[in-house]
């Protein structure tokens, strides 16, 4: 018998340079069960994730499987069905700028962060939403990792049959479609798509099939390169959001913001119309009247948030 020979799979160089993040371990998983043995593979240090977000996705190739256990596409495909039809996200976001004359605001329901712990002891995710809707957020954005931000897709349910107005962003890693089926089904309106872990051939393709399900997308860039190429694709149902946390040492710098919308790919954004939210480090009515004058309609905001007594308030006095 001829030994059967496997041919490796090449990726392709502009794929492997587009991203920043690696989505599986090049090495493949140290440890597999194998009847009643874990059988352990020893693996080198280029195999450990080079930071948080890496780590994340990885984690998530796993997750995914255990969903489609307890969750196959056709269960999905059902719930689909079942909940309530999506809200426009992006026209709540110009509704309000055109209101308030104030970026719209993208309030996050977080209780935890792999930087921060927990943030909110006594989480409860409907009071929060409509603590943030009554302080005049126009959307909401709910976590849904659990292992990494203590998040779920319940969350979105529950916040949705609470009768809660504002449209609702799945923020969830994102890497395979089955996740918008998934986000669709607990009622999200919009999903986030991160650029970094995504190459365009993916982001393309999540794009067309969260349109086909009546879901719009969030794309989060991080540098001036990552604006460049998204600025490629067909962004019909898109919006773009600056995050300024850096993905390597993950410290907050808010002049990113500023940085990346007077560059060349920030000013045709400005030229194109397309809704821009900032990301990451926005505390102070100071630091919203910063990123408005960078050129973003919309902020998102959790942490300086989420942890007051009071959020109601907060959120008024943020955009005050």
């Amino acid at each position: 018998m001829q030994p059967v020979r496997c041919q490796a799979i090449q990726v392709p160089a502009n794929l492997a340079t587009e991203v920043t993040i690696r989505r599986r371990p090049p090495e493949g998983i140290g440890s597999q069960a194998c009847g009643p043995v874990d059988f352990q593979v020893p693996l080198s240090a280029a195999n450990k994730p080079a930071n948080i977000l890496e780590e994340i996705v990885w984690w998530k190739a796993q997750e995914i499987e255990s969903f489609k256990e307890r969750q196959p596409m056709l269960r999905l495909q059902m719930l689909m069905k079942l909940a309530p039809p999506p809200r426009d996200f992006i026209g709540a976001l110009r509704a309000s700028q055109q209101r308030t004359s104030r970026p719209g605001l993208i309030a996050e329901v977080k209780k935890a962060s792999p930087s921060k712990g927990v943030i909110k002891e006594n989480f409860d995710p409907v009071e929060i939403a409509k603590a943030y809707e009554a302080g005049g957020a126009a959307c909401l954005s709910v976590l849904t990792d659990r292992k990494y931000f203590q998040g779920s897709f319940d969350y979105l349910t529950a916040i949705r049959q609470a009768g809660v107005a504002c449209p609702l962003l799945c923020k969830e890693f994102i890497v395979e479609a089955y996740q918008l089926f998934k986000a669709r089904a607990a009622g999200a309106d919009a999903v986030l798509l991160i650029a970094a872990v995504l190459p365009n051939k993916d982001l393309e393709l999540l794009i067309k099939c969260a349109g086909r399900v009546g879901l719009q997308c969030l794309i989060e860039v991080h540098t001036v390169p990552e604006l460049e190429r998204v600025l490629q694709l067909d962004l019909e149902g898109c919006m773009l959001g600056i995050n300024n946390r850096d993905l390597q040492t993950f410290k907050v710098d808010l002049n990113n913001n500023k940085v990346i919308m007077d560059s060349a790919p920030g000013q045709q954004v400005k030229e194109r119309g397309i809704m821009m939210a900032g990301e990451s480090g926005i505390f102070t009515p100071e630091d919203v009247a910063f990123v408005q004058g960078a050129g973003c309609g919309a902020i998102l905001v959790g942490e300086s948030l989420v942890k007051q007594d009071d959020i109601t308030a907060a959120v008024e006095m943020l955009l005050a």
